[in-house]
């Protein structure tokens, strides 16, 4: 039965192109997971967008002498080309400065008002001394009260969890000059996490089955839930929508607040792109639907507390009760898919540093595949991993080019030498039946993993096929079966099926290349849909153009299923899936990378 699935992915921050360590958290493996959805015949929604508001954007316009906006425009588009170069295979990837975006951000927040779940405060706001302007919580940066970590942030500290209020750290100082900031009294609006103590906690009891970081992470910050902030002192964002708010020139919603109802809004956008404009209502208004988050670990709080916050404050459920607000009954995420860090010689990838390797630079020269397979084996999805060129190398040599795409070849070349087609199986023999039972079942077992996220084990079962298929043909040696050519079509049949399956089992990791393989077994059509890069006129806002990345993704052929294939195909000499890599590679990386030994 066909199940809506939402795959909902963390927004990237429009000030500066991704590296890979971003992409390995939010972006291969929740394009693993949509493209195992889709195959597995299930009605998946793939959105995000560009975080575009907020502090972050008008430093880097500050740096590179432009307007907040225009700064977003050019990383918008930068990013957009990165992540469809890489094949992710988003239903809708947009900004968060779309007309769409602010009036369903608006429409959550009257909601979240109306049911006393924010209420106005008087707080201490952080000034820079400098230029006057405004400075987020997550720019400052001093020492925690509570456990003494050196490098805690305004809004919290990354090391014991705990919420934090910029005014509370102990020797503040600004993140982007330096100096010591000045607290001044301001007025906002602050969501009343205290109101949701007790739905939270049974929500998140019922949660057995989520990843151990993400529910112990949570599960320990609801006790020391407080209220927390929504609105800034900014002239960049989203207004608030209330009589005296709406026309101050520096009252705007925090970008946290709006970042995380991208996900509702970009639903929403996508409905009304399509011409159905409740289509939405199908992943988030149905209880039969499920959701799936996917992020990096810094960024649990936001997911499995924050966001849900706002969707049950939204739905009238909170510890207060109320009424359901403009858009109904909002699903809550089913899972918080959350990925360990991708680290360099021990160190978190880091512009500033240096310490950081760009995705358009990896694409250029490495192209997409063997990029995100060493993400899906060798990634961070369980605990951090330091990435080296030595065994970026390795999986691709080894794993990539002697192993699968040596399959591919031999198989389908010596197929064509002696046949030109696929060859009947006139002669079968127990280890046939043998090798084809083992890559039947390897999808039952792939895909329970993908279906849990779990993307190395389902990578694993699909090299296990493509290792025992080697095995098989350098045991049955069809090339020294010239005098008995009925026997040697059978083994030919059997590579070639095998070969069909595992490229099934390695469409979600490996779609560029699953393709082609497709085409090398006489397949025509599209096999792995990609996405498109387009610019759209806003749907709000006459005049402004969006870059969007979209696709038509029904039109694929890739099952999840062992496919019978066509006797009598004919078949045309291969050429290499995967091009062998230096091996001095590895001790140095490209000129253009850092040393990561």
């Amino acid at each position: 039965m066909s199940t809506p699935v939402l795959t909902a992915v963390a927004w990237p921050y429009a000030n500066g192109p991704r590296h890979i360590g971003h992409v390995s958290g939010f972006g291969v493996p929740s394009d693993v997971f949509s493209r195992y959805q889709r195959m597995a015949g299930n009605r998946v929604l793939m959105v995000s967008g560009t975080d575009e508001h907020g502090t972050p954007i008008t430093v880097q316009a500050d740096k590179e002498g432009m307007t907040s906006q225009q700064t977003a425009d050019k990383y918008t588009r930068q990013i957009g080309q990165d992540l469809q170069g890489l094949g992710l295979t988003y239903d809708l990837f947009t900004r968060t400065t779309t007309g769409n975006h602010a009036e369903v951000t608006q429409q959550i927040f009257l909601a979240l008002h109306r049911n006393g779940y924010v209420v106005p405060k008087t707080t201490r706001g952080a000034i820079s001394p400098s230029t006057g302007r405004t400075l987020p919580d997550r720019y400052i940066e001093g020492t925690c009260p509570i456990c003494g970590y050196d490098g805690a942030r305004g809004d919290q500290c990354d090391n014991c969890g705990n919420q934090l209020d910029a005014a509370e750290l102990i020797n503040p100082k600004s993140r982007i000059n330096g100096e010591t900031p000045k607290f001044v009294e301001t007025e906002h609006y602050f969501l009343d996490l205290t109101a949701f103590v007790d739905t939270l906690g049974k929500w998140l009891s019922s949660k057995t089955d989520w990843r151990p970081n993400v529910l112990n992470f949570t599960k320990n910050l609801i006790d020391d839930m407080r209220p927390r902030p929504i609105t800034r002192d900014l002239d960049w964002g989203v207004k608030i929508p209330l009589d005296g708010w709406r026309d101050q020139p520096l009252k705007r919603f925090y970008v946290w607040f709006d970042a995380v109802i991208g996900y509702f809004s970009a639903s929403v956008e996508w409905a009304r792109r399509t011409g159905n404009p409740d289509a939405w209502q199908e992943w988030w208004n149905n209880p039969d639907a499920r959701s799936y988050y996917f992020m990096g670990k810094d960024n649990i709080t936001f997911h499995a507390q924050i966001w849900p916050a706002l969707l049950f404050g939204h739905n009238g459920e909170g510890d207060r009760g109320g009424v359901a607000g403009k858009y109904g009954k909002l699903h809550l995420p089913d899972e918080i898919v959350s990925s360990e860090f991708l680290t360099m010689s021990g160190s978190k990838f880091s512009t500033s540093r240096g310490t950081v390797i760009y995705v358009h630079d990896f694409l250029r020269d490495f192209g997409p595949d063997t990029l995100r397979y060493f993400i899906s084996v060798a990634g961070p999805e369980t605990q951090d991993t330091d990435f080296t060129w030595d065994e970026f190398v390795r999986r691709t040599n080894f794993e990539l080019a002697n192993e699968w795409g040596n399959l591919v070849n031999r198989s389908i070349s010596m197929a064509h030498k002696n046949v030109g087609a696929i060859p009947r199986p006139d002669v079968p023999t127990a280890a046939d039946e043998e090798l084809k039972e083992l890559s039947r079942k390897a999808f039952d077992t792939a895909g329970a993993h993908l279906q849990r996220s779990r993307f190395k084990a389902a990578a694993s079962e699909a090299m296990r096929v493509v290792t025992a298929a080697n095995r098989y043909l350098s045991d049955q040696e069809p090339w020294k079966l010239k005098d008995d050519p009925a026997r040697r079509d059978s083994v030919l049949h059997t590579a070639l099926q095998v070969v069909s399956d595992a490229n099934t089992l390695l469409t979600p990791f490996l779609p560029h290349s699953a393709q082609k393989v497709h085409e090398a077994l006489g397949g025509t059509g599209v096999w792995a849909a990609q996405p498109e890069l387009q610019e759209v006129e806003d749907l709000d806002i006459p005049g402004r153009i969006n870059p969007i990345i979209t696709g038509d993704y029904k039109a694929e052929q890739a099952r999840w299923k062992s496919v019978p294939i066509e006797v009598g195909k004919p078949l045309e000499k291969p050429t290499p899936l995967f091009a062998k890599l230096d091996p001095e590679l590895g001790e140095t990386g490209p000129e253009w990378a850092p040393i990561s030994k």
